[in-house]
């Protein structure tokens, strides 16, 4: 089965490891991962989980560079979501998100945060999923949920 997703339209899903995930991940991840300095550590499909580091950088910050700006730390944990979702799908699906919600815990200034997304219900159409941001020192930076809409290839008639 190929993906609904058009980044990975063609990959056969069915015969995906997670290491084959990581990897295919790794070699072309979206451009708003690079843009946030993100790098893809770890993915479980089966549990639908997703971790990826990422580097806050003073442009990224207000307040004379010491307070990340609040759109940065969503993208990032939002990325880390989608590809928790991504990886369950097994590249097969498309997951564009119907509703975000993100909590600030704490201020981040520039350095190094860690993002784990997770698939909390995986439905026919609807997928709930939640995530997190920590920094170095395991502080709970941002938690967010997120709704999004699972897109399946059309089965060819």
């Amino acid at each position: 089965m190929s993906s609904a997703h058009p980044d990975f339209a063609h990959i056969d899903a069915e015969s995906v490891t997670d290491s084959d995930l990581l990897d295919l991940l790794r070699a072309s991840p979206a451009e708003a991962s690079r843009t946030l300095n993100g790098e893809l550590l770890e993915v479980d499909s089966a549990r639908g989980i997703a971790r990826f580091r990422f580097e806050v950088v003073p442009a990224f910050c207000h307040s004379q560079g010491r307070i990340c700006q609040g759109g940065f730390l969503t993208g990032m944990v939002d990325t880390a979501m989608a590809t928790a979702a991504i990886a369950r799908g097994k590249l097969s699906v498309a997951v564009p998100t119907l509703e975000i919600k993100v909590s600030f815990f704490e201020a981040m200034g520039p350095g190094i945060v860690f993002a784990e997304g997770r698939v909390q219900r995986w439905g026919g159409s609807v997928g709930f999923l939640d995530g997190d941001l920590r920094d170095e020192k395991g502080r709970l930076i941002v938690h967010s949920t997120s709704t999004v809409k699972i897109v399946r290839q059309k089965a060819k008639a």
